[in-house]
């Protein structure tokens, strides 16, 4: 019988791939659940409590299983980016770094794929993310400021769904 800790290493990263592929799934079918039950805005209000939690949840471990220190800016915050559920998921790129500033695209998401093939329009998740991606940099460094520079419900090109910069602020 086979067990995680006795896979070889490709193995075990199409675990965590599948991992993240299954939490995303959960996500997107709790969200359905509520809009169904409830309406958009009552999903939209809910996920959104989810994920000013889970995104400081989220940083922290990182940060614990890296050894980032808190304060790190924006080398800690592009180091920790990499590891998101959804960057083994989703294509996702830096477009532009320094120590003070980076830009975050996010070039294919999954959501906003399954969606197109479902014939749906693009989910609003903006109010959402500026509050994930703002949660998630000031874990990693208080000082980091989040801008949202594109995200739907906003118009996009067809090879970016969402892009994000993050500023240090002394």
């Amino acid at each position: 019988m086979k067990e995680a800790k006795n896979l070889p290493k490709k193995e075990i990263l199409e675990l965590l791939k599948d991992a993240s592929k299954n939490w995303l799934a959960h996500d997107g079918l709790w969200f359905r659940a509520v809009e169904d039950k409830y309406g958009i805005e009552a999903a939209m209000e809910l996920d959104r409590k989810a994920w000013e939690k889970f995104t400081v949840i989220e940083a922290k471990r990182i940060m614990k299983r890296l050894g980032i220190e808190q304060g790190g800016g924006i080398p800690a915050l592009i180091q920790a980016l990499k590891f998101r559920l959804y960057a083994h998921i989703n294509v996702q790129e830096i477009e532009e770094a320094s120590d003070t500033h980076c830009v975050f695209r996010m070039n294919r998401c999954r959501v906003q794929e399954a969606r197109k093939r479902q014939g749906l329009p693009d989910f609003p998740c903006k109010p959402i993310g500026i509050v994930e991606y703002s949660g998630f940099a000031k874990t990693i460094d208080p000082r980091i400021k989040t801008k949202c520079l594109i995200c739907p419900p906003d118009s996009h090109p067809s090879d970016v769904w969402c892009s994000w910069e993050f500023r240090l602020e002394p």
